[in-house]
C-alpha cells in the first residue's frame, strides 16, 4: 500500500483507463445502510490534482446523494481488471450540484458525452492510496450497456427530471434525498 498528497500522472492514467468504478458511503446513524455503487461510462473526471467529479445519471436509488448531503464522506474505487494488478481509493469529502443549481451547466460541460443528469459529486480528495489487487480477477471489457441511456433518452427533460424529484426523495434510512428548487419568483 502507498498514499499520495495528490493524483500524479501515472494515477490520472489510470483512472483513465478503467472502465467502471465503485463510490461508497454510509449515514452518521448505525443502524443505516452502508451504499456500495457501481459506476460506469465515461462519466468520471479528474478536476486538478485534489479534486474530482462524476455524472450522477440516475438509478433506483438515492443513498449516495442523501448520504454526502448529510455528512460529505465517500470513498471512491478503482480495480484494474485488465493489465498490472491495483487498486486506487478515493477518500474525501464530496458535495453534490444538482440540476438545478446555478453551477450545474459549468460542471455538465465537463462531460462533452452527456446532456442530462441527474445531478454531478464534487469530491475534495483527503486521502489518495493504492493498494496490490492480486486478488482482483482479469475481466475483459466487452462494451457499456446502453439501458440507463436509453431510459434518460426516451423521456421528455421535464417529464424525466420529474420522475427523479418523484423516485429519489429520500434514500431508504428515510435521509433527505432529491429537493425541488424553490420558486424563485
Amino acid at each position: 500500500m502507498k498514499v499520495y498528497d495528490t493524483l500524479d500522472a501515472k494515477i490520472i492514467a489510470f483512472i483513465e483507463k478503467q472502465k467502471m468504478f465503485f463510490v461508497a458511503t454510509a449515514p452518521l446513524s448505525a443502524d443505516g445502510h452502508v451504499n456500495l455503487s457501481p459506476k460506469g461510462y465515461d462519466a468520471f473526471k479528474v478536476i486538478d490534482d485534489t479534486t474530482v467529479a462524476w455524472l450522477d445519471l440516475g438509478g433506483s436509488g438515492i443513498e449516495t446523494q442523501a448520504h454526502v448531503q448529510e455528512n460529505g464522506r465517500i470513498t471512491i474505487m478503482f480495480c484494474a481488471f485488465e493489465g498490472p494488478a491495483n487498486i486506487l481509493r478515493l477518500f474525501g469529502t464530496g458535495e453534490v450540484i444538482n440540476n438545478h443549481d446555478d453551477e450545474f451547466e459549468d460542471m455538465l460541460a465537463l462531460f462533452p458525452n452527456f446532456d442530462r443528469a441527474r445531478g454531478i459529486f464534487r469530491v475534495k480528495l483527503t486521502r489518495i492510496q493504492d493498494s496490490c489487487g492480486w486478488g482482483v480477477p482479469f475481466m475483459e471489457f466487452k462494451s457499456e450497456r446502453d439501458q440507463l441511456n436509453r431510459y434518460i433518452e426516451n423521456k421528455p427533460k421535464d417529464e424525466w427530471t420529474e420522475s427523479r424529484y418523484q423516485k429519489n426523495a429520500e434514500s431508504i434510512d428515510g435521509l433527505t434525498g432529491l429537493v425541488r428548487p424553490k420558486d424563485k419568483t
